[in-house]
């Protein structure tokens, strides 16, 4: 059999031209995915682009320098950053050490009296104090009648978080701190207690955070029941592997979900599910009512199928698919993205105005830039190929049209979901070091105390015990 045979390559010319053509256009796609692969693994995670770039396809303004609004937001990115010398906090305790001459010079060479202190010059350094493990002897003290030699009474045992547990509320805090918010696996954690002169395994630390999540669940379901009270709940999702015996693999993938209220209930709240169907969002949200904003995931449709949940899509994700597409179509694609692009630079623009004049300046700036990017939208839909890295992100960016749209509405809308995508940032850095959680179990402490941690943070508390 000849090459050509096994090949089966038609006898027909067009119909062997209509291949070459689908082959090319597979190539591209290889291509283009190949690309994303690459920058997922090896490259930067930023999507910029030279605006100047963006705005050389747009035929109106083809020959003109960028507009006000991009060039402005260009000068605040392009401005190179300060190297001079921060100073040191203010908050942190200071101790003075003094430093005087040497005896030899306190007498004055000319007069041979003695010089006074006129001045000082003070510089300032950060100084660590290593932590240091303790044992803290709780001694309770007993009494009884010396005359009658009875009524003995003992002093009341001190409130502990773990009952006859061996840590503290500050050990505690510094292990949940650890392996929550600084991503120390227990198994490290393990090895460092042990350079410092104590022996705690990490199954007895693992016992403790699962004892304090439990304690820390009735604040945790009132934080729940605040967010599903927000006008808007910003969401994401991440997966993470779990240890599954039953699994033929011994993992399997589980999820992380975040959520997170408005302004009036300003909590971060994370939801563990092993696994990605639509009742984990079903079920945390329960009665809710109001916005939602979320990616294109359709365990969310019937949610927003129930009338009482109004979908908003994010233009973080639309902007994505028209960036991974430029190695393809980077002519088209730089149009769409520079349209994206003067829709963010009105968002900064209007961010620290009040609610009404952002509401303004959305209508009278950012819906004419939607209408003029709807109708490019419909154009490239009937040019573009449907598999095409180009196709596929216009077919997203027209399937999500109406919920893309929907933040100019409402001034308390979000133009994307990267509130939530920045809260899951934390659990996707920690999965790189603990890799796994140990049981569906360790899944639901892991989101209680994260919960705590990611709220705190957002509000900027800092204290010693959770």
């Amino acid at each position: 059999m000849s090459p050509k045979d096994e090949l089966n390559v038609p006898e027909d010319l067009q119909q062997c031209q209509q291949l070459i053509v689908s082959m090319h256009q597979q190539m591209r796609n290889m291509q283009s995915q190949l690309d994303v692969l690459l920058r997922a693994r090896f490259g930067q995670k930023s999507e910029s682009i030279p605006v100047g770039q963006l705005r050389i396809f747009d035929e109106e303004k083809a020959n003109s320098e960028p507009t006000q609004d991009i060039a402005e937001v260009v000068t605040e990115t392009e401005k190179k950053p300060s190297h001079g010398r921060k100073a040191l906090s203010k908050d942190l305790p200071r101790v003075r050490q003094i430093y005087d001459v040497a005896e030899t010079e306190i007498c004055c060479p000319g007069c041979n009296r003695e010089r006074e202190i006129i001045g000082e010059e003070k510089s300032e350094q950060y100084h660590f104090t290593p932590a240091s493990i303790q044992i803290i002897e709780h001694v309770r003290l007993k009494r009884a009648c010396k005359s009658c030699a009875e009524h003995v009474v003992t002093a009341s045992r001190p409130p502990m978080i773990i009952e006859k547990g061996l840590a503290t509320a500050e050990m505690l805090s510094y292990v949940a701190t650890s392996k929550y918010a600084d991503h120390q696996p227990l198994h490290r954690l393990e090895g460092i207690f042990k350079r410092d002169g104590a022996s705690i395994s990490r199954s007895t630390m693992c016992d403790w955070m699962i004892a304090i999540s439990l304690k820390l669940e009735p604040l945790y379901l009132l934080m729940k029941e605040r967010v599903k009270k927000s006008k808007i709940i910003w969401t994401d999702d991440t997966p993470v592997k779990m240890q599954d015996r039953e699994d033929e693999r011994n993992i399997r993938n589980a999820r992380v979900w975040v959520y997170i209220g408005d302004e009036a209930n300003d909590f971060t709240v994370f939801d563990f599910t092993e696994s990605r169907k639509r009742d984990g969002p079903v079920n945390f949200l329960g009665e809710f009512k109001g916005y939602l904003q979320a990616d294109a995931f359709s365990g969310y449709d019937c949610i927003y199928a129930s009338g009482s949940v109004t979908e908003v899509a994010c233009w973080a994700h639309a902007r994505r698919k028209f960036f991974d597409a430029l190695q393809t179509n980077s002519a088209a694609c730089n149009e769409a993205l520079a349209m994206i692009q003067e829709l963010y630079a009105l968002e900064k623009k209007v961010h620290e105005q009040s609610n009404e004049e952002r509401c303004v300046g959305r209508t009278e700036c950012a819906l004419p830039i939607l209408r003029k990017f709807k109708l490019w939208l419909d154009k490239q839909r009937l040019t573009a190929l449907p598999k095409s890295p180009l196709g596929k992100a216009v077919t997203y960016a027209l399937n999500n049209w109406d919920a893309l749209c929907r933040y100019v509405a409402d001034s308390s809308l979000s133009i994307d979901n990267n509130k939530s995508e920045r809260a899951l940032r934390a659990m996707a850095v920690g999965r790189k070091n603990w890799l796994f959680m140990g049981s569906a179990q360790g899944g639901k402490t892991a989101a209680i105390i994260a919960s705590f941690i990611a709220t705190c943070k957002a509000h900027d508390i800092h204290h010693e015990n959770i």
